[in-house]
């Protein structure tokens, strides 16, 4: 079993919280070092409590999915002989009440433009195969209740 770690850091650095007025910025931290800004997201607590500048839960979950997605793909894309010369997804992520009326991310929806270098080009079904494959294998999606769709895009 392989392990993933991260620290999540915040400080109440002398705010009232009981009032629930308080920053809701903090920052992740990942093992090469890289700490990330985060908050929640303005559209769940309002400014100025949250961050708009930082990543918040929702949008990293979002890039997650679509993040390993492409790493499959690429994978895949190289064992078939085809070479992409750019991945461009404008991922997104729909929040709202889940069958059981809780708020949950309901469905993520990933729209890759790709670009293909060289002759060989797939065909739009050895294309859609190698999504299917993709996020059949993606650990991510594996690991999601909501809803993921790839929508190509040209």
């Amino acid at each position: 079993m392989k392990q993933f770690d991260a620290r999540v850091t915040w400080q109440r650095a002398g705010q009232d919280v009981l009032d629930g007025h308080y920053s809701r910025a903090h920052t992740w931290h990942f093992d090469g070092g890289l700490a990330v800004p985060a908050s929640s997201s303005p559209l769940s607590v309002p400014l100025p409590m949250s961050d708009p500048a930082a990543v918040d839960p929702e949008e990293a979950l979002v890039a997650a999915a679509s993040s390993c997605h492409m790493l499959f793909f690429l994978s895949l894309a190289a064992q078939r002989g085809y070479v992409v010369e750019r991945y461009d997804d404008a991922a997104r992520g729909l929040l709202g009440a889940d069958a059981d009326g809780r708020m949950a991310m309901v469905r993520i929806e990933l729209r890759p433009a790709i670009a293909f270098a060289g002759a060989r080009r797939p065909d739009p079904q050895e294309l859609a195969a190698i999504h299917h494959l993709a996020h059949a294998r993606c650990y991510i999606a594996n690991s999601l209740k909501s809803e993921i769709v790839i929508l190509e895009t040209a």
